[in-house]
């Protein structure tokens, strides 16, 4: 086998919330007066909650204290978990879900890497809370992707290498950080405008083809 273990960034990998990040930083913005949309949007995928409000708030005009940098993460986050009520199990794709049964019998190591501090309630929204052997989130970690700590701390907690890992993800800033951290990587969606990946996914079960 070419891999012992899988590591999976969330969001747009495993499911997709960006409409709700969308709507959440959309309704912060508007309050402070501040132009955005969704090319900006697409600017914070990957990152951190504190880096994307930094990115929003380049056209922001003047300066902002830390408190109130503060207090706007915890809002855009109160509005974002308001939205994700919304998400159920139809949220998990039927071929995400049959890829991620076989990859299970398959007896690999399955794990999430995800820089959100949400990633525990979508799961548990989507009906897989107790399907994969580690989650590594943003709860756990210091640095952002393209940091590889997340996929790191991911390996090491399902007893890997990263060269035993194959590590999915949808965005630039993930394949760097899989790059970054000696792993192989394959990209789907936005990260296939990337040349770094090893492998490039057209579906979500063309994983089958590399396991």
């Amino acid at each position: 086998m070419r891999f012992e273990g899988i590591i999976f960034d969330l969001d747009g990998v495993i499911c997709s919330t960006d409409e709700y990040h969308y709507e959440a930083w959309k309704k912060s913005a508007d309050d402070l007066g501040i132009y955005f949309d969704k090319q900006i949007n697409n600017r914070l995928r990957g990152v951190s909650r504190g880096e994307s409000l930094e990115i929003v708030l380049e056209r922001y005009d003047g300066m902002m204290s830390q408190e109130k940098k503060a207090e706007i993460l915890i809002s855009k986050n109160d509005i974002y978990l308001q939205l994700l009520q919304k998400m159920s199990t139809k949220d998990l794709d039927k071929d995400v879900k049959k890829t991620l049964e076989i990859l299970k019998k398959k007896e690999l190591k399955l794990a999430i890497g995800s820089s959100s501090k949400n990633a525990k309630i979508i799961l548990k929204k989507i009906g897989l809370e107790n399907f994969f052997d580690a989650i590594s989130d943003g709860t756990m970690i210091t640095k952002s992707k393209p940091d590889p700590e997340v996929f790191l701390l991911a390996a090491d907690m399902i007893g890997l290498k990263p060269q035993e890992c194959l590590v999915i993800e949808d965005a630039i800033a993930g394949v760097e950080a899989a790059k970054a951290g000696g792993f192989e990587c394959a990209a789907i969606g936005d990260a296939l405008k990337s040349d770094l990946p090893e492998y490039k996914l057209n579906t979500f079960s063309d994983i089958l083809k590399l396991v």
